[in-house]
C-alpha cells in the first residue's frame, strides 16, 4: 500500500473553494478544476516506495501483473484501466459527447494515419479508449444529461416565445424522436454564427426573466453568451445531484457538469467531442455520428449495500463503492485481486494503521489486503474480471 501525492488541475471553469475547502487548506483566488488520482500520463499520481518519490504509472509499467494483477493486464492490457478524480465546477463545463469503443479505436486509428499531432487542437481522439463515466456528488450537483424526449424539448424552447427557435419548435413537433433530435441539434450547431448569436441573446433574456426550470440554461446564456450549445443544452435534461448520488454517462450521451463538487471514475482515456459551451474545437459532422439520438430519464444512481455501498454500472473497467464509517464501527477488510484506489472525503479514517484526512488517498496493489478503521467517509475505485 502506497500513500498518493495528485496533482491539481487548474483548468478555467475549476471553483475557487470547493477542493481547497476540502483539503483543508487556503484558496489561492484561482481555479482548481480535478484532482486527478492514477496513471493517466497528463497528471499521474506520485508515491514514494523508499527509493525517491516516482509516479504510479512507472510503478505500474515496472511490474504490471504485479500490479494490477494477471487477470487485470489480461482483460485490459498493463496499464491502470481507471483514472479518479475530484471534480470541482465553479463554471459550466463544455457541453460534449464521448465515443463508445469501436468508434475511439476507428477515430484514432484515422487521424494517427493522418498524421493530426495529439495535441493538436482539432484533433478528437487522444487514444483508442471509450470514456464512460460516473460522477458521485459531494455536494449538490448541477448538470445537463440526455436529451429530454422531443415534445418535451419544444414545450421548453417555445415557452421562451422567441420568434428565431419556432422552426426548432415545428421539427420537434413533427419528426419522429430520432429525427426531431438529430435535425434540430444539426441545425443548431451549423446555423449563421452571428443569427445563432442573436437568437442566443434573446433565448437567455427570456430565460433569465421566466426563471424556474429556465434558471440553468439562463446562467448557460451569461457565461457563453451567443454561444449555440446555449440552444443545444435545452435539448437536454437538468438534472440536480444530491450529495451522496451519482450520475452514469455512457458512449453518445450528450452531457455538462454545471457546478458543485464530486468524486468521477472514468475509464482511463481522454477522448471527448464537444456540442458547444467552449472556445475549443468543434467538429460536427464527428460530433453527430458518435452522439445517440435517443430521449431518455438520466441514470441517477443511489449506493446499495450494507457496508460497502456500491454504484453498480455497466462498466467492467472501473468500480466505485464508499464506506460511511461510523464511531464504533468495527475494521473492514479490504480485499481484491485488481488494484484499489482508497480515497478519503470525511472524517479521519486509518488504512492499516494509516491516517487519513479529507483528500487523501492509497494506491492498494492487486491481491494485497487492507483494513479499514475509524470514522469518515472512503471512496474505493477497482476494477472488475
Amino acid at each position: 500500500m502506497d500513500r498518493l501525492s495528485n496533482t491539481v488541475r487548474p483548468y478555467a471553469w475549476g471553483s475557487t473553494t470547493a477542493i481547497p475547502e476540502l483539503l483543508g487548506e487556503q484558496p489561492t483566488g484561482e481555479p482548481q478544476a480535478e484532482m486527478w488520482l492514477g496513471a493517466h500520463p497528463g497528471a499521474p499520481s506520485r508515491l514514494d516506495r523508499g527509493a525517491g518519490e516516482t509516479t504510479l504509472a512507472a510503478v505500474i509499467d515496472a511490474d504490471p501483473e504485479g500490479e494490477l494483477g494477471a487477470a487485470a493486464v489480461a482483460r485490459f492490457g498493463p496499464r491502470l484501466p481507471f483514472l479518479l478524480k475530484l471534480l470541482a465546477a465553479g463554471a459550466p463545463l463544455s457541453l460534449q459527447v464521448h465515443p463508445d469503443l469501436t468508434q475511439a479505436r476507428a477515430g484514432f486509428e484515422d487521424e494517427e494515419r493522418r498524421g493530426v499531432p495529439l495535441d493538436a487542437p482539432h484533433r478528437n481522439y487522444k487514444d483508442a479508449n471509450h470514456k464512460p463515466e460516473l460522477l458521485c456528488a459531494l455536494t449538490p450537483f448541477d448538470g445537463l444529461c440526455g436529451f429530454r424526449p422531443p415534445l418535451e424539448a419544444a414545450e421548453l424552447l417555445a415557452g421562451l416565445h422567441v420568434d428565431s427557435l419556432e422552426p426548432y419548435v415545428d421539427l420537434l413537433r413533427a419528426h419522429p424522436e430520432e429525427a426531431a433530435l438529430r435535425e434540430v441539434l444539426t441545425a443548431v450547431l451549423t446555423a449563421d454564427p452571428e443569427e445563432m448569436a442573436g437568437t442566443v441573446k434573446e433565448a437567455t433574456a427570456a430565460a433569465e426573466l421566466l426563471g424556474g426550470p429556465y434558471a440553468p440554461y439562463a446562467s448557460l446564456g451569461h457565461h457563453y453568451p451567443g454561444d449555440p450549445g446555449v440552444i443545444a443544452a435545452l435539448l437536454l435534461h437538468h438534472v440536480r445531484l444530491l450529495p451522496g448520488e451519482a450520475l452514469f454517462l455512457g458512449a453518445g450521451v450528450p452531457h455538462a457538469y454545471l457546478d458543485g463538487l464530486g468524486v468521477e471514475l472514468m475509464a482511463n482515456s481522454d477522448n471527448v467531442l464537444r456540442c458547444g459551451l467552449t472556445p475549443k474545437h468543434v467538429d460536427v459532422p464527428e460530433l453527430l455520428r458518435v452522439v445517440r439520438f435517443e430521449a431518455a430519464d438520466p441514470a441517477v444512481l443511489r449506493p446499495e449495500g450494507d457496508g460497502e455501498e456500491v454504484y453498480d454500472t455497466p462498466i467492467d473497467e472501473f468500480r466505485l463503492s464508499r464506506f460511511v464509517l461510523a464511531p464504533g464501527a468495527a475494521p473492514r477488510e479490504l480485499p481484491a485481486a485488481t488494484p484499489q484506489i482508497l480515497l478519503c472525503t470525511a472524517g479521519a479514517p486509518t488504512v492499516d494503521g494509516l491516517a487519513l484526512t479529507p483528500g487523501g488517498s492509497v494506491f492498494v496493489p492487486a491481491g494485497e489486503t487492507v483494513r479499514l478503521a475509524g470514522t469518515g467517509t472512503v471512496f474505493r475505485a477497482t476494477v472488475l474480471v
